[in-house]
């Protein structure tokens, strides 16, 4: 059977020394991430982020940046995931808006009170995602290329 990880992506949205995070109940655990999802078909990673970061946050999500690629194998669940990371900034949120039923909350949290809560972060991931944030890992855009889908429907510069 061929290895398939699943692939998502993550929004690192910062302000004033923060990082905007979701309170979500993952595998009967209530659990910190950034706001975060698998790519579905026909969308761009860019696409993917921008849309999971709204449904998570209700904050619209203009990425700029690649933070980093991760390839992680989760134990616990069995399963392999390949994550983008983009930085980039949010407006809003739309108070109109409802979450996905998932979320809990969101919260603009700095990386001490998230490694204070290193248990209840959804994976190591998302303290790995900051940490490249704060040391100033920041790819163009361009790096990903999308090949044979429609990508007009989110405008992305990079």
């Amino acid at each position: 059977m061929p290895f398939r990880p699943d692939v998502t992506v993550a929004a690192i949205a910062h302000h004033d020394g923060r990082f905007l995070m979701v309170e979500e109940r993952a595998a009967r655990r209530v659990v910190l991430n950034q706001p975060a999802g698998h790519l579905e078909s026909g969308e761009s990673l860019a696409e993917a982020v921008v849309r999971e970061t709204l449904e998570e946050t209700a904050h619209a999500f203009v990425p700029d940046a690649i933070t980093g690629i991760y390839l992680w194998r989760s134990q616990a669940a069995g399963r392999t995931f390949l994550r983008v990371a983009f930085s980039g900034a949010v407006t809003g949120p739309d108070t109109t808006r409802r979450l996905d039923r998932c979320i809990l909350r969101t919260a603009w949290l700095t990386r001490e009170q998230l490694a204070s809560r290193a248990r209840s972060l959804r994976s190591p991931l998302v303290l790995r995602c900051i940490d490249d944030f704060l040391a100033g890992a920041r790819h163009p855009l361009s790096l990903l290329a999308t090949i044979g889908l429609d990508t007009s429907a989110v405008a992305v510069e990079g």
